[in-house]
Protein backbone atom coordinates (compact mmCIF):
# COMPACT_ATOMS: atom_id res chain seq x y z
CA UNK A 1 0.00 0.00 0.00
CA UNK A 2 2.89 2.29 0.13
CA UNK A 3 2.59 3.66 -3.16
CA UNK A 4 -1.36 4.81 -2.39
CA UNK A 5 0.07 6.28 0.59
CA UNK A 6 2.70 8.08 -1.41
CA UNK A 7 -0.09 9.81 -3.07
CA UNK A 8 -2.30 10.64 0.15
CA UNK A 9 0.98 12.33 1.64
CA UNK A 10 1.46 14.55 -1.18
CA UNK A 11 -2.75 15.48 -1.73
CA UNK A 12 -2.57 16.06 2.02
CA UNK A 13 0.47 18.13 1.50
CA UNK A 14 -0.80 20.26 -1.39
CA UNK A 15 -4.13 20.39 0.90
CA UNK A 16 -2.42 21.84 3.70
CA UNK A 17 -0.56 24.10 1.25
CA UNK A 18 -3.26 25.43 -0.10
CA UNK A 19 -4.17 26.36 3.49
CA UNK A 20 -1.00 28.11 4.36
CA UNK A 21 -0.72 30.58 1.01
CA UNK A 22 -4.44 31.31 1.11
CA UNK A 23 -5.59 29.70 -2.03
CA UNK A 24 -8.60 27.92 -0.04
CA UNK A 25 -10.95 31.02 1.34
CA UNK A 26 -10.64 31.35 5.39
CA UNK A 27 -14.23 30.48 5.36
CA UNK A 28 -13.57 26.60 3.60
CA UNK A 29 -10.36 26.05 6.11
CA UNK A 30 -11.83 24.02 8.60
CA UNK A 31 -14.17 21.51 6.67
CA UNK A 32 -10.95 20.58 4.53
CA UNK A 33 -8.84 20.42 7.71
CA UNK A 34 -11.59 17.75 8.75
CA UNK A 35 -11.05 16.58 5.63
CA UNK A 36 -7.31 16.15 5.33
CA UNK A 37 -8.08 14.18 8.96
CA UNK A 38 -10.29 11.67 7.30
CA UNK A 39 -8.12 10.97 4.31
CA UNK A 40 -5.02 10.37 6.46
CA UNK A 41 -7.00 7.98 8.91
CA UNK A 42 -8.79 6.08 5.78
CA UNK A 43 -4.85 5.72 4.38
CA UNK A 44 -3.08 5.37 7.69
CA UNK A 45 -1.20 8.27 6.87
CA UNK A 46 -0.04 10.73 9.35
CA UNK A 47 1.57 13.85 8.09
CA UNK A 48 3.34 14.60 11.31
CA UNK A 49 5.17 11.19 11.65
CA UNK A 50 8.68 11.61 10.67
CA UNK A 51 9.34 8.35 10.29
CA UNK A 52 6.41 7.92 8.21
CA UNK A 53 7.44 10.92 6.57
CA UNK A 54 10.88 10.14 5.46
CA UNK A 55 9.56 6.88 3.96
CA UNK A 56 6.50 7.96 1.79
CA UNK A 57 7.96 11.06 0.96
CA UNK A 58 8.31 12.17 -2.46
CA UNK A 59 10.24 15.32 -2.60
CA UNK A 60 11.46 17.46 -4.09
CA UNK A 61 8.84 16.15 -6.48
CA UNK A 62 5.70 17.64 -5.07
CA UNK A 63 1.92 17.01 -6.82
CA UNK A 64 1.72 20.32 -8.53
CA UNK A 65 4.86 18.91 -10.34
CA UNK A 66 4.34 15.37 -11.24
CA UNK A 67 0.77 16.86 -12.27
CA UNK A 68 3.03 19.35 -14.60
CA UNK A 69 4.81 16.34 -16.17
CA UNK A 70 1.60 14.99 -17.03
CA UNK A 71 0.07 17.89 -18.91
CA UNK A 72 3.33 19.02 -20.70
CA UNK A 73 4.02 15.56 -21.70
CA UNK A 74 -0.27 15.29 -22.98
CA UNK A 75 0.37 18.43 -24.78
CA UNK A 76 3.03 17.77 -26.49
CA UNK A 77 1.60 14.28 -27.80
CA UNK A 78 -1.84 16.22 -28.94
CA UNK A 79 0.85 18.98 -30.74
CA UNK A 80 2.62 16.39 -32.42
CA UNK A 81 -0.07 13.76 -34.06
CA UNK A 82 -1.48 16.42 -36.17
CA UNK A 83 2.48 16.39 -37.14
CA UNK A 84 2.62 12.71 -37.34
CA UNK A 85 -0.55 12.58 -39.68
CA UNK A 86 1.28 14.97 -42.22
CA UNK A 87 2.05 13.79 -45.66
CA UNK A 88 4.67 16.18 -45.48
CA UNK A 89 8.00 15.31 -43.90
CA UNK A 90 9.93 17.99 -42.16
CA UNK A 91 12.47 19.71 -44.71
CA UNK A 92 15.66 18.47 -43.84
CA UNK A 93 18.50 21.16 -42.58
CA UNK A 94 20.58 22.66 -44.92
CA UNK A 95 24.69 22.52 -44.45
CA UNK A 96 24.73 25.99 -43.36
CA UNK A 97 22.21 25.48 -40.60
CA UNK A 98 23.97 22.57 -39.17
CA UNK A 99 26.81 24.41 -39.12
CA UNK A 100 25.15 27.04 -37.86
CA UNK A 101 23.35 24.61 -35.29
CA UNK A 102 26.85 23.37 -34.11
CA UNK A 103 27.72 26.73 -33.25
CA UNK A 104 24.98 27.10 -30.93
CA UNK A 105 25.34 24.04 -29.39
CA UNK A 106 29.27 25.29 -28.29
CA UNK A 107 27.72 28.81 -26.85
CA UNK A 108 25.26 26.12 -25.12
CA UNK A 109 28.64 24.15 -23.78
CA UNK A 110 30.13 26.90 -22.88
CA UNK A 111 27.10 28.58 -20.87
CA UNK A 112 26.87 25.50 -18.78
CA UNK A 113 30.65 25.51 -18.00
CA UNK A 114 29.98 28.89 -16.58
CA UNK A 115 26.53 27.41 -15.18
CA UNK A 116 24.51 30.26 -17.10
CA UNK A 117 22.07 27.58 -17.89
CA UNK A 118 18.65 29.91 -19.20
CA UNK A 119 21.38 31.16 -21.46
CA UNK A 120 22.60 27.55 -22.25
CA UNK A 121 18.83 26.49 -22.71
CA UNK A 122 18.28 29.55 -25.31
CA UNK A 123 21.44 28.85 -26.89
CA UNK A 124 20.41 24.88 -27.42
CA UNK A 125 16.66 25.79 -28.49
CA UNK A 126 18.25 27.72 -31.28
CA UNK A 127 20.22 25.03 -32.47
CA UNK A 128 17.67 22.69 -32.23
CA UNK A 129 14.83 25.37 -34.22
CA UNK A 130 18.28 25.09 -36.74
CA UNK A 131 18.06 21.61 -36.86
CA UNK A 132 15.56 19.42 -35.15
CA UNK A 133 17.44 15.71 -36.51
CA UNK A 134 19.97 16.18 -34.16
CA UNK A 135 19.36 14.30 -30.77
CA UNK A 136 22.38 16.06 -28.62
CA UNK A 137 20.66 19.13 -29.21
CA UNK A 138 17.46 17.88 -27.19
CA UNK A 139 19.68 16.15 -24.79
CA UNK A 140 21.98 18.93 -23.88
CA UNK A 141 19.13 21.02 -23.59
CA UNK A 142 17.53 17.82 -21.17
CA UNK A 143 20.81 18.80 -18.68
CA UNK A 144 20.43 22.30 -18.71
CA UNK A 145 17.06 22.06 -16.94
CA UNK A 146 18.09 19.31 -14.72
CA UNK A 147 21.07 21.85 -13.66
CA UNK A 148 18.61 24.55 -13.12
CA UNK A 149 16.15 21.86 -11.57
CA UNK A 150 13.37 21.58 -13.98
CA UNK A 151 13.15 18.27 -14.29
CA UNK A 152 9.52 17.86 -15.81
CA UNK A 153 11.10 19.93 -18.93
CA UNK A 154 14.25 17.23 -18.78
CA UNK A 155 12.17 14.79 -19.17
CA UNK A 156 10.41 16.05 -22.07
CA UNK A 157 13.46 17.33 -23.82
CA UNK A 158 15.07 13.41 -23.39
CA UNK A 159 12.07 11.87 -24.53
CA UNK A 160 12.23 13.57 -27.67
CA UNK A 161 16.33 12.94 -28.27
CA UNK A 162 15.39 9.05 -27.88
CA UNK A 163 12.31 9.93 -30.46
CA UNK A 164 14.65 11.22 -32.98
CA UNK A 165 17.48 8.49 -32.30
CA UNK A 166 16.30 5.56 -30.10
CA UNK A 167 20.12 4.53 -30.29
CA UNK A 168 21.12 7.47 -28.64
CA UNK A 169 22.00 6.06 -25.25
CA UNK A 170 23.26 9.26 -23.71
CA UNK A 171 19.53 10.26 -23.63
CA UNK A 172 18.53 7.39 -21.59
CA UNK A 173 20.60 8.62 -18.40
CA UNK A 174 19.12 11.99 -19.04
CA UNK A 175 15.67 10.64 -18.59
CA UNK A 176 16.13 8.07 -16.18
CA UNK A 177 18.30 11.10 -14.52
CA UNK A 178 15.25 13.37 -14.31
CA UNK A 179 12.97 10.57 -13.21
CA UNK A 180 15.35 9.95 -10.48
CA UNK A 181 15.29 13.29 -9.40
CA UNK A 182 11.66 13.99 -9.48
CA UNK A 183 11.33 10.43 -7.08
CA UNK A 184 10.03 8.49 -9.90
CA UNK A 185 12.22 5.46 -8.96
CA UNK A 186 10.47 3.21 -11.52
CA UNK A 187 10.62 5.34 -14.18
CA UNK A 188 14.25 6.19 -13.49
CA UNK A 189 15.01 2.04 -13.32
CA UNK A 190 12.91 2.09 -16.83
CA UNK A 191 14.93 4.34 -18.83
CA UNK A 192 18.64 2.68 -17.29
CA UNK A 193 17.23 -0.27 -18.25
CA UNK A 194 16.56 0.89 -21.92
CA UNK A 195 20.01 2.32 -21.98
CA UNK A 196 21.80 -0.53 -20.68
CA UNK A 197 19.62 -3.04 -23.79
CA UNK A 198 21.54 -0.81 -26.02
CA UNK A 199 25.11 0.07 -24.26
CA UNK A 200 25.79 -3.36 -21.45
CA UNK A 201 29.05 -1.76 -20.67
CA UNK A 202 27.77 2.03 -19.65
CA UNK A 203 29.09 2.75 -16.03
CA UNK A 204 27.00 5.61 -15.58
CA UNK A 205 23.81 3.61 -16.96
CA UNK A 206 24.70 0.41 -14.32
CA UNK A 207 25.32 3.24 -11.59
CA UNK A 208 22.06 4.86 -12.09
CA UNK A 209 19.77 1.73 -12.44
CA UNK A 210 21.38 0.40 -9.18
CA UNK A 211 20.19 3.15 -7.20
CA UNK A 212 17.01 3.28 -9.05
CA UNK A 213 16.27 -0.14 -7.83
CA UNK A 214 17.54 0.32 -4.38
CA UNK A 215 15.00 3.22 -4.51
CA UNK A 216 12.18 1.11 -5.23
CA UNK A 217 12.40 -2.22 -3.00
CA UNK A 218 9.91 -3.98 -1.08
CA UNK A 219 7.19 -2.73 0.93
CA UNK A 220 7.94 -4.46 3.86
CA UNK A 221 11.85 -3.46 3.46
CA UNK A 222 10.95 -0.37 3.47
CA UNK A 223 8.90 -0.15 6.10
CA UNK A 224 11.40 -1.65 8.77
CA UNK A 225 14.59 0.64 7.17
CA UNK A 226 14.88 3.94 9.66
CA UNK A 227 15.32 7.02 7.14
CA UNK A 228 19.24 7.08 7.83
CA UNK A 229 19.80 3.31 6.94
CA UNK A 230 16.85 4.01 3.79
CA UNK A 231 18.99 6.96 2.92
CA UNK A 232 22.43 5.04 3.17
CA UNK A 233 20.80 2.36 1.18
CA UNK A 234 19.92 4.81 -1.73
CA UNK A 235 23.18 6.79 -1.49
CA UNK A 236 25.50 3.79 -1.34
CA UNK A 237 24.12 1.61 -4.25
CA UNK A 238 26.06 1.14 -7.49
CA UNK A 239 28.86 3.57 -6.24
CA UNK A 240 27.85 6.16 -4.68
CA UNK A 241 28.65 8.78 -2.29
CA UNK A 242 28.61 6.13 1.08
CA UNK A 243 29.87 3.49 -0.79
CA UNK A 244 32.77 5.20 -1.96
CA UNK A 245 33.50 5.96 1.41
CA UNK A 246 32.87 3.11 3.13
CA UNK A 247 35.16 1.14 0.54
CA UNK A 248 37.89 4.08 1.12
CA UNK A 249 38.35 3.09 4.75
CA UNK A 250 35.50 4.99 6.76
CA UNK A 251 35.61 3.01 9.78
CA UNK A 252 37.80 0.68 8.75
CA UNK A 253 41.79 0.48 9.69
CA UNK A 254 43.70 3.30 7.94
CA UNK A 255 40.42 5.54 7.39
CA UNK A 256 40.58 9.18 9.16
CA UNK A 257 39.58 9.59 12.44
CA UNK A 258 35.66 9.41 13.27
CA UNK A 259 35.25 6.44 10.49
CA UNK A 260 36.05 9.52 7.84
CA UNK A 261 37.95 8.41 4.71
CA UNK A 262 41.70 9.67 4.30
CA UNK A 263 41.29 13.29 2.33
CA UNK A 264 43.94 12.02 -0.35
CA UNK A 265 42.51 8.75 -1.08
CA UNK A 266 39.23 10.98 -1.89
CA UNK A 267 41.07 13.33 -3.70
CA UNK A 268 42.54 10.75 -6.04
CA UNK A 269 39.40 8.56 -6.51
CA UNK A 270 38.35 9.39 -10.38
CA UNK A 271 34.37 8.93 -9.14
CA UNK A 272 34.74 11.23 -6.26
CA UNK A 273 36.00 13.87 -8.38
CA UNK A 274 33.82 13.51 -11.12
CA UNK A 275 30.99 13.84 -7.92
CA UNK A 276 32.67 17.34 -7.05
CA UNK A 277 32.77 18.61 -10.56
CA UNK A 278 28.61 17.87 -10.97
CA UNK A 279 28.80 19.46 -7.43
CA UNK A 280 30.07 22.46 -8.49
CA UNK A 281 27.87 22.00 -12.24
CA UNK A 282 24.75 22.14 -10.42
CA UNK A 283 24.95 24.35 -7.43
CA UNK A 284 25.43 21.74 -5.16
CA UNK A 285 28.55 23.16 -3.90
CA UNK A 286 26.96 25.91 -2.46
CA UNK A 287 23.89 24.31 -1.13
CA UNK A 288 26.57 21.76 0.88
CA UNK A 289 28.36 24.61 2.45
CA UNK A 290 25.56 26.31 3.58
CA UNK A 291 24.31 23.78 5.41
CA UNK A 292 23.74 24.41 9.15
CA UNK A 293 24.47 20.63 10.29
CA UNK A 294 27.86 20.96 8.12
CA UNK A 295 28.87 24.00 9.94
CA UNK A 296 28.14 22.08 13.38
CA UNK A 297 30.32 19.26 12.47
CA UNK A 298 32.63 21.22 10.76
CA UNK A 299 32.93 23.68 14.13
CA UNK A 300 33.25 20.68 16.27
CA UNK A 301 35.84 18.93 14.58
CA UNK A 302 37.68 22.51 14.97
CA UNK A 303 37.22 22.82 19.03
CA UNK A 304 38.99 19.20 18.94
CA UNK A 305 35.33 16.98 19.21
CA UNK A 306 36.51 14.49 16.43
CA UNK A 307 35.45 13.97 12.91
CA UNK A 308 31.94 12.79 12.61
CA UNK A 309 30.56 9.33 11.69
CA UNK A 310 28.98 7.96 7.83
CA UNK A 311 25.98 7.67 10.29
CA UNK A 312 25.87 11.20 11.36
CA UNK A 313 26.40 12.54 8.40
CA UNK A 314 23.59 10.53 6.67
CA UNK A 315 21.08 11.18 9.45
CA UNK A 316 21.23 14.43 7.89
CA UNK A 317 18.31 14.93 5.16
CA UNK A 318 20.62 17.53 3.13
CA UNK A 319 23.45 14.98 3.07
CA UNK A 320 21.16 12.51 2.48
CA UNK A 321 20.13 14.46 -0.78
CA UNK A 322 23.31 15.24 -1.84
CA UNK A 323 24.56 11.61 -1.62
CA UNK A 324 21.57 10.18 -3.18
CA UNK A 325 21.68 12.53 -6.14
CA UNK A 326 25.48 12.21 -6.88
CA UNK A 327 24.84 7.91 -6.33
CA UNK A 328 22.43 8.50 -9.19
CA UNK A 329 24.43 10.79 -11.19
CA UNK A 330 27.83 8.98 -10.25
CA UNK A 331 29.89 8.66 -13.72
CA UNK A 332 27.47 10.71 -15.55
CA UNK A 333 27.22 11.18 -19.14
CA UNK A 334 28.57 14.75 -20.21
CA UNK A 335 27.58 17.21 -22.92
CA UNK A 336 28.39 16.33 -26.13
Amino acid sequence: MSSKQQLVLSIIDFLNTSIQDGTVKQDDVESLEVAIQCIGEAFGVDPTDETQRDRLSVKPATLPTIFDVFLKTRAKMDTAAPAASSSSAPKAPSAEDKTAAESFKAKGNSYMSSRNYEEAISAYTKAIELDPTNPVYYSNRAAAYSSKNDHAEAILDADKAIEVDPSFVKAYHRLGHAHYSLSDYKAAADAFRRGLALDPSNASLKSGLQNSESRIGDDDDTASETPAAAAAAGAGAGGGLADILRGMGGGAPGGGAGGMPDLAGLMNNPMMMQMAQQMMANGGLERLMSNPALANMMNRVQSGGGMPSMAEIMSDPTMRDLASQFGAAAGGAGRS
